[in-house]
């Protein structure tokens, strides 16, 4: 994704990951990007939940590099649970960041209302369209 690339971030698809874990951002010293942090994501994720993961992990990034530490991993709990103030924030940005307000109505307005429809020009999954759209 663009945008890690342009923060400094390296991302790497993980084939090591335990099962419930989605992603990470950790410190990379080694292989991080300019900013010294990488993000690992599931390899065997859809390129769709692994694009979420990527801006879920920007979103922490710029919202709680102080909070980072060594490592910061998500699991698939947090996509539904919402566990914590934090995730809850890194989840609204990574939809402002995929699935811009302005972008949407856009799409809307160019006869694009089918949820199923605005997923695959935003390459989202459905699910994540029906959030974003019952909070707009």
């Amino acid at each position: 994704m663009a945008i890690a690339n342009d923060l400094g971030l390296n991302v790497w698809e993980m084939h090591e990951l335990p099962e419930n874990i989605s992603g990470k951002i950790f410190k990379d010293p080694l292989n991080g990007g300019e900013s010294g942090y990488s993000i690992g994501v599931k390899a065997s994720e859809s390129y769709r939940r692994k694009r979420f993961t990527i801006a879920h992990e920007i979103a922490h990034f710029i919202l709680h590099r102080d909070k980072i530490g060594d490592e910061l991993s998500d699991d698939a709990m947090y996509r539904s649970g919402l566990s914590t103030k934090e995730e809850v924030q890194a989840n609204q940005l990574a939809a402002d960041i995929l699935m811009p307000v302005q972008l949407i109505r856009k799409l809307q307005e160019r006869g694009c209302t089918a949820v199923s429809v605005l997923a695959a020009e935003l390459e989202v999954s459905e699910p994540a369209m029906r959030v974003r759209l019952s909070y707009l």
